[in-house]
């Protein structure tokens, strides 16, 4: 098959794709093309692994689907049927779910930041949630090769965490991040500018410099920002891996052994038309974030599994977290002009740890965040219902506000879960997902206290009034990785305890979620995973099931 496909107003990524036949067995299967898959697929293929990734969106093409126009970019969101519910219903769609080859990182904002060593440790330092499978020195690193390979710029000197520097030279803080900065130094707060971001400065290989036009949650047009669409699927297309689009996963069928003997799924041809097809492999892996992920696996039953693959815990769809992200601004009397600037571009990671003056554990960060008039619209409605003449008086404003995320850590509770919906059925046919989403206390003090650290900070920078409205991101759990089959889904390699040829590897492996954005540790988590497979399949370990380690307990 020849691709044709603007991946940036200079680069066309044009070339012949290696096809295999869904009746060809192959190495791997992958199911997703974001931040787990686009990793895996590119690792596995440049190991000599024969590979082919579906994706149930398309190919973004530049050109057509980045558009300067927030409205118009609502092709790049996992739009399709949803149903959310619990005391805290989340939003979907924009804001943390993506359609299309590339994922969600085609429309994140790219801030790229690692978690810190404590976030593997939440268990045993703080007695609360549990502990990773794996520890900080493990991943360290595969975020190393991220932050090269992405790229990632930021400051040389990154204090938090286990501090450390970043390859590339950090972007200028737009105005808005300059009121960050100004906040945080008056107050007294360690504050860095220019990232962690996935935006390189300069140029990066057939990627143009970043020319700070704002719009990265809309998909980059001109192709700076990194996404696994420009920094990891031509790689793998390159190495013989097969990218498949519109490719809508519905099932995982198993062998009398009860080993995943490939993926079903529905293929939509350039006619609109929906073909059934399955696609045979060896082993499969599943990519998909957090809802479809266990949409999948639940959805995958059978007599030896009647409740859903990889299943058999009981945790398929279980521990859903999504990241506290209220957004607070400020009205300033001079032009900020948010909007000038890649939303990322300075943060606070201060108040990240657990500090026991306050009354909850875990913590959060301040990030930047710069909503372009649409979304801001969004947030005066939000917060007090401002509409017609109001909203219009309220929106005349906006070049004199700036934003701050707040982005706080929610724990893992066994209430908040994906399951299926018994009744609504999307348009493939496959029951949709129901997302049951609620805050507890330990959420809701921490959610408090972050927005009241980012009114002072925009007030210490001069805002004459602030506002704040309730926001969620960056949706994790759901197949959390574990040490025992009775914990977790999956061990420490993404494995399902149950099916030893079945992974999952993507955010919904995530046991806790820290303040830190989860793209660049989803993608170091993918490489890992890829490295332990280029061992263990030629030695016929994916035949065998996992072993338990010694540490454990929910």
């Amino acid at each position: 098959m020849r691709l044709h496909v603007h991946l940036s107003s200079n680069w066309v990524l044009d070339r012949e794709m290696r096809e295999y036949s869904p009746d060809e067995e192959v190495d791997f299967c992958i199911v997703g093309t974001g931040a787990g898959g686009g990793v895996l697929a590119q690792r596995l293929a440049r190991y000599g692994f024969s590979v082919v990734a579906l994706e149930a969106g398309p190919w973004h093409d530049s050109e057509t689907d980045m558009v300067s126009d927030e409205a118009g970019s609502s092709r790049l969101y996992w739009n399709d049927l949803r149903i959310t519910g619990g005391r805290e219903p989340l939003e979907l769609g924009a804001n943390n779910s993506g359609r299309g080859v590339g994922g969600s990182t085609v429309h994140y904002a790219a801030f790229c930041p690692r978690f810190h060593p404590s976030d593997f440790r939440v268990r045993t330092l703080d007695g609360v949630a549990v502990d990773w499978p794996i520890s900080y020195d493990d991943l360290e690193p595969y975020y190393v090769q991220m932050e090269q390979e992405y790229p990632v710029s930021g400051p040389a000197y990154y204090p938090w965490g286990k501090p450390h520097g970043y390859p590339y030279t950090p972007l200028q803080a737009g105005t808005a991040g300059q009121k960050l900065i100004e906040g945080c130094v008056k107050l007294g707060i360690p504050v860095v500018a220019g990232g962690p971001v996935a935006i390189p400065a300069g140029a990066f290989g057939k990627r143009p410099h970043c020319i700070m036009r704002g719009f990265c949650l809309l998909g980059c047009k001109v192709g700076a920002k990194s996404s696994i669409l420009v920094s990891h699927i031509p790689d793998a297309i390159e190495h013989g891996a097969e990218i498949r689009a519109q490719c809508m996963a519905y099932e995982i069928p198993i062998d009398g052994e009860g080993r995943a003997i490939g993926v079903r799924y529905y293929e939509t041809d350039a006619q609109g038309r929906i073909h059934d097809r399955q696609q045979r492999a060896k082993a499969v892996v599943v990519a998909g974030y957090a809802i479809e992920s266990p949409r999948l696996l639940l959805n995958s039953t059978s007599s030896r599994f009647p409740h859903g693959l990889a299943n058999s815990s009981g945790l398929v769809g279980k521990f859903l977290m999504a990241q506290a992200a209220p957004v607070v601004w400020g009205r300033f009397e001079e032009l900020i002009r948010q909007y000038k600037a890649p939303p990322a571009c300075a943060c606070s990671e201060e108040f990240y740890e657990t500090d026991p003056r306050n009354d909850f554990v875990r913590g959060y960060s301040l990030q930047t965040v710069a909503p372009l008039p649409i979304a801001m619209a969004h947030l005066i409605v939000d917060e007090d219902g401002r509409f017609g003449e109001e909203l219009v008086v309220a929106m005349q404003e906006y070049n004199h506000y700036a934003a701050i995320g707040v982005l706080g850590e929610i724990l893992p509770d066994e209430r908040n879960a994906v399951t299926l919906h018994p009744i609504f059925r999307d348009q493939y046919g496959i029951p949709v997902p129901y997302v049951h989403f609620n805050l507890f206390e330990n959420d809701q003090k921490l959610l408090r206290a972050g927005i009241r650290r980012a009114e002072e900070v925009l007030q210490a920078a001069g805002a004459v009034e602030t506002h704040a409205v309730h926001r969620y991101a960056h949706l994790v759990g759901t197949c959390r990785m574990g040490f025992s089959p009775s914990d977790s889904v999956v061990d420490q390699w993404c494995r399902s305890w149950d099916v030893p040829n079945l992974f999952v590897c993507d955010g919904s492996v995530l046991p806790t979620q820290g303040s830190a954005n989860p793209a660049l540790t989803i993608s170091a988590l993918a490489a890992r995973t890829a490295d332990w497979l280029r061992q263990a399949a030629p030695r016929g370990e994916l035949a065998q099931r996992p072993v338990a380690a010694r540490r454990g307990g929910r």
